[in-house]
């Protein structure tokens, strides 16, 4: 991306609200402010707007009846101490659970939100990630859950793993902006690092997204990567899910349209002040 085309995007991004004069980058509480409070609840999205978070990033799957809630695991288990299937469980009985108690006691009575629920907590100048779990079969719930919102489509990232369900959304609401996820694996015992730039390239023209949100493995995805994808007209990258204040301050210098991070009051210190890292 040239400079001028960092500078339109900065100005683009002032004028929705979206942006802090002092970095340049998003700052998207992961989960919420997970750090501090338990992932996924109203607590930790109200605690990140405290913090000063630009953004919060949520996960969200199907259930049984077909709501769409916001959970990262597909089981219950590591967060309300009951092991039940998301996937094979109706809303009725999901929020009957407690799952803020886990972390600290304080947190006790946190139920799991539906996508309704967590869109209304939102306010006019900030945005919210969409990360969607599952296949495509949730993107429809998901559109008459976003049409049904007051939210403007500049408030809204939708993110997944799945190219097809990106595809999917893309068709329903080509209006929204959308990333496609990806990690990194290695190909054999000593081999290169998939997937490559090229095939990042692919999945995201394939697909339709609008950008890439990487896993933050600085070693893998660098300055030479990120040229190989602004290369191909893929400008737009954020990543996940940094704490650490030198990991942020490179992908800032490489032009991050977002970071995501547990601690967004935190990043936002050490990346106006770099001897803030405490």
């Amino acid at each position: 991306m040239s400079r001028f085309s960092i500078r339109v995007l900065l100005v683009l991004m002032t004028a929705s609200g979206l942006t802090t004069s002092a970095t340049g980058q998003l700052i998207v509480a992961h989960r919420g402010a997970s750090r501090d409070a338990p992932e996924n609840t109203r607590a930790a999205f109200e605690l990140a707007w405290q913090q000063g978070a630009d953004g919060i990033e949520c996960d969200f799957r199907l259930t049984a009846d077909g709501e769409v809630v916001c959970i990262h695991d597909k089981t219950t288990g590591r967060t309300a101490g009951v092991e039940r299937s998301v996937a094979g469980s109706r809303l009725a009985d999901l929020q009957q659970l407690d799952v803020g108690a886990w972390m600290d006691e304080r947190f006790a009575g946190q139920r799991i939100l539906t996508l309704a629920e967590v869109l209304r907590l939102v306010p006019q100048n900030r945005m919210v990630v969409i990360e969607l779990k599952c296949g495509p079969e949730i993107v429809a719930p998901t559109v008459t859950a976003l049409n049904q919102s007051d939210l403007e489509n500049e408030q809204i990232l939708v993110i997944s793993f799945q190219a097809d369900t990106i595809a999917t959304i893309r068709q329903k609401m080509p209006g929204l902006r959308t990333h496609w996820l990806s990690g990194y694996e290695p190909d054999g015992e000593v081999g290169p690092w998939e997937p490559d730039a090229a095939a990042v390239v692919e999945t995201i023209r394939g697909c339709g997204a609008a950008g890439f949100g990487s896993e933050a493995r600085t070693g893998v995805f660098d300055d030479r990567f990120v040229g190989g994808l602004r290369a191909a007209g893929i400008g737009e990258f954020h990543v996940w899910t940094v704490d650490d204040p030198e990991v942020a301050r490179f992908y800032r210098d490489l032009g991050a349209w977002g970071i995501t991070t547990n601690r967004p009051g935190f990043i936002r210190r050490a990346l106006r002040d770099p001897g803030n890292d405490r």
